[in-house]
């Protein structure tokens, strides 16, 4: 395994701010372990939309966090600080961050840490934590997913839109899923959807309303699909909002709410503190990791790159033409 370096390579963004060409590699003092950490040498790291944010200086880290990138790693265990009894040197893990993934080491509270199933290699690893903790927090935690019911998907070939496909076949339900163009809606069907529906092209809505519409949604766009999302809903149904990529500021009918009995949960994940990011990667590796290592739910990596290589990575997800995640190798 050899020793640890005193000074590794991270991907630093120039100006603190700017386009994918902002990204470039630098040379720092290796990070280490604290109390209840653990030190990973990166082999892999996913790429998430909340980077291409965070590099705009649009989505500053919660304080505590590392400036650098990165919102999950894969890699093996070099080093741990005091209470991180559960791991060992030279453990294949994987882990859930509030930043530093784009970096050839990261510590981390050992908590998020979670073990890579056997036949799972580091590139598929890497792209588990960050959908996987948001769909479960959204979808089957505040939003009470159950065997049976039915769930929208909207931005079906993101990584969250994905790994919830996956996620809510693995539990039992019918899955819709939208996704702008004809290949999108065809990748989404590749991956068991019940229903794919092109978002493009004619009322995404009222082919759900005429499917029997559905007991939960799963929405990163916001905007005007929100009255659309309230009226496919069935009663009892729960809107589970994560993102607002087309505006966050919307009306909304309460009438249509109280008639129908509807729930709005909104959340995002990465300020939320160590102790219940550690409570989600318990209830994870109970539920989801069975269907991890049964091979139900790999979510599939459209692409990787270079750690050196950031900038293309960035450049590539925000081209949107992605199906599933992108990945950072050391």
């Amino acid at each position: 395994m050899g020793s640890i370096p005193a000074q590794m390579t991270l991907i630093a963004i120039r100006d603190g701010k700017g386009d994918a060409h902002a990204l470039y590699p630098e040379t720092v003092p290796t990070p280490q372990p604290g109390s209840g950490e653990v030190l990973i040498r990166m082999h892999a790291a996913g790429v998430n939309r909340p980077d291409l944010l965070q590099r705009k200086g649009l989505y500053p880290p919660p304080p505590g966090a590392p400036d650098t990138l990165g919102l999950e790693v894969a890699g093996e265990v070099v080093a741990l600080g005091d209470r991180a009894a559960r791991w060992k040197v030279g453990d294949a893990v994987c882990a859930l961050l509030g930043g530093g993934g784009y970096a050839q080491y990261v510590a981390v509270d050992a908590r998020q840490v979670l073990p890579i199933p056997a036949d799972v290699d580091m590139v598929q690893a890497a792209a588990l934590p960050e959908t996987i903790f948001t769909v479960f927090s959204n979808v089957f935690e505040r939003a009470r997913l159950q065997a049976g019911e039915t769930l929208l998907i909207h931005g079906a070939t993101s990584g969250i839109g994905v790994t919830a496909i996956l996620m809510g076949r693995a539990a039992g339900a019918r899955v819709i899923a939208t996704g702008r163009g004809a290949a999108k809606a065809e990748a989404a069907r590749r991956l068991g959807v019940d229903l794919a529906l092109d978002a493009g092209t004619g009322d995404w809505s009222e082919a759900v309303q005429a499917a029997g519409g559905v007991d939960v949604v799963l929405d990163m766009v916001g905007g005007d699909y929100l009255a659309k999302n309230l009226a496919v809903l069935k009663p009892d149904g729960r809107l589970a909002q994560i993102a607002f990529l087309a505006g966050a500021k919307v009306e909304v009918d309460l009438s249509l709410m109280l008639g129908k009995r509807l729930t709005l949960t909104a959340s995002t994940l990465r300020a939320r503190s160590a102790q219940e990011k550690g409570r989600l990667a318990a209830a994870i590796e109970a539920r989801v990791w069975p269907w991890v290592a049964s091979g139900q739910v790999r979510p599939p990596v459209d692409r990787s790159f270079a750690l050196t290589d950031a900038a293309a990575a960035h450049a590539y997800l925000e081209a949107g033409e992605h199906v599933g995640k992108v990945v950072l190798k050391a």
